[in-house]
């Protein structure tokens, strides 16, 4: 089984930052891209930021300049910076990742519990 766990997130001030981490855990063979979605309510599920197993990075429009993902393979971890934070960012932020299980023969995907990101105006 595979497990992605991130770090609690919170209420902010506009123009405050926040960082959210994510670690997967379990029978990962190799895991290929890792990223944030969120979803703030009334509004679909949206790509905030992705980091591909060769480098790739993407952000949404909305978010750069301002926020920064980054990975540590090593510890099949991925961070979001979030600074400058508005409150048009509050939403509930979940990890992804699209990896394959040791043993298995296709990559999918997988998704975390998600966390409430809150900026109070």
């Amino acid at each position: 089984q595979v497990q992605l766990v991130e770090s609690v997130g919170g209420l902010v001030q506009a123009g405050g930052s926040l960082r959210l981490s994510c670690t997967a855990s379990g029978n990962i063979g190799s895991i290929s891209t890792m990223g944030w979605y969120r979803q703030a309510p009334g509004k679909q599920r949206e790509l905030v930021a992705s980091f591909t197993s060769g480098g790739t990075i993407n952000y949404a429009d909305s978010v750069k300049g301002r926020f920064t993902i980054s990975r540590d393979n090593a510890k099949n971890m991925v961070y979001l910076q979030m600074n400058s934070l508005k409150p048009e960012d509050t939403a509930v932020y979940a990890c992804n990742a699209y990896l394959i299980q040791s043993g298995h023969m296709y990559y999918r995907a997988y998704w975390g519990q998600g966390t409430q990101v809150t900026v109070s105006s």
